[in-house]
This record gives structure tokens, C-alpha cells and sequence, in this order.
């Protein structure tokens, strides 16, 4: 493998940092600070401003952990949403991709991640008890579970329904038209949208 030599240390160190995003090897990340280089200062400036923003200013939702501007996200203060319909998705990403199809109407709750032993990842480590207090406050009717179709999905899928089977909510899971071993954010909306309209009972599923 060839190594990079670098004319100047700020270059190599500017490179550094880039590389250590997800994806990003060290030649693409040379031409991505190159790039940069040839910009004029105000726009890198300003490209540099909005990411340390971004980073000192972004907020979790306080009601459903999606990523927001302000303590409550737009979804969760939007008053044509349905706030008796809960999806539990494991991540951000996931809201996004589902928000794309244009198929749900209800709030979300963002887990944070799915139950993973090999990673060290337990119910503990997510974010259940918001939503456990939100079933025993009678503030849901039913609870969709759009979790990637993998082991640890299915895992965490479980769990919660265990949880959760004796309390007063509907628990469903989005259709099956989803493959196995797929997560949301690489499924085509159209395939992704009616597998929202089309869910099914969760215990139907066991």
C-alpha cells in the first residue's frame, strides 16, 4: 500500500481528520481538503462554521430522540401528526428515510441502536423507559416496530414485545416485503411505504 508524503504538516493534518470519517480513505480525503484549498477562505470559513454549529447546537428531541433544532423536533409539535401511533426505529437515518415515503402520519421513537451482545449493546443501553412511561401514561394506541429485518433487529423486536405484551397498546411490525437482513435506509421507498400501510400484528409474526 503507498503512503501519502505530504508537503505541508497543517495539509497532512487536515487529511487526518477527514479520514477518520465513515467511508472516507486517506486519498479521498486528500482530494476533499485539495479541494478546499482552491475555494475561496469565505466559503471554507463558513463550511467550518456550520459544521461546529451543527455540532454545538443540534439537540435530541426530548419527547421522541430525533434529532432537532429546538427541545421538541417539528414532528413531534406538528398537530396533524398522530400521536397515538408511535414507530420505534433504531435510528435518525431510519425517521428520515420513512418521513420520504410519505406514508405515515403518526410520531416516531428513535431507540438509539438495537439490542447487540457482541457489541456490548443491551436494553440499557437504549433509550425504552421514555417510551415504557409514554405506554403507562395511556398517550399510545399502538406502536409500529420498523427495525432492520436482522438478528439484532429481531432481538430487540422481541425484547420489546415481551416488555410490553401486557400493556394497553396495539403492538404491529411493517409488512415483510422487506427482505431479511435489510435496513430501512437502502429500501426503496415504494417497497418501504406499503410495508408501513400493510403492517401486521406483531404476534402474528412469532
Amino acid at each position: 500500500m503507498s503512503v501519502l508524503h505530504f508537503p505541508s504538516r497543517l495539509l497532512e493534518a487536515s487529511v487526518n481528520e477527514f479520514s477518520k470519517l465513515p467511508g472516507i480513505g486517506k486519498k479521498t480525503a486528500l482530494r476533499l481538503v485539495l479541494h478546499l484549498l482552491r475555494q475561496d477562505k469565505t466559503d471554507v470559513f463558513q463550511f467550518s462554521d456550520t459544521i461546529r454549529l451543527m455540532r454545538e447546537d443540534v439537540k435530541y428531541c426530548r419527547e421522541c430522540n430525533n434529532i432537532s433544532d429546538s427541545e421538541i423536533c417539528d414532528i413531534c409539535t406538528n398537530v396533524h401528526r398522530d400521536h397515538r401511533i408511535v414507530c420505534v426505529v433504531e435510528s435518525v437515518k431510519d425517521v428520515m428515510v420513512i418521513e420520504n415515503t410519505q406514508q405515515y402520519s403518526g410520531v416516531y421513537h428513535v431507540l438509539g441502536g438495537v439490542i447487540s451482545p457482541m457489541d456490548g449493546i443491551g436494553p440499557g443501553d437504549l433509550f425504552i423507559d421514555s417510551l415504557e412511561k409514554k405506554i403507562e401514561n395511556d398517550q399510545i394506541d399502538e406502536i409500529i416496530f420498523a427495525l432492520p429485518t436482522t438478528m439484532e433487529g429481531d432481538t430487540t423486536n422481541f425484547y420489546l414485545y415481551k416488555k410490553f405484551e401486557k400493556k394497553p397498546v396495539k403492538i404491529t411490525t411493517i409488512a415483510r416485503g422487506v427482505s431479511i437482513g435489510d435496513e430501512l435506509e437502502f429500501i426503496d421507498e415504494v417497497t418501504l411505504g406499503r410495508s408501513l400501510i400493510n403492517r401486521q400484528l406483531f404476534e402474528s409474526t412469532l
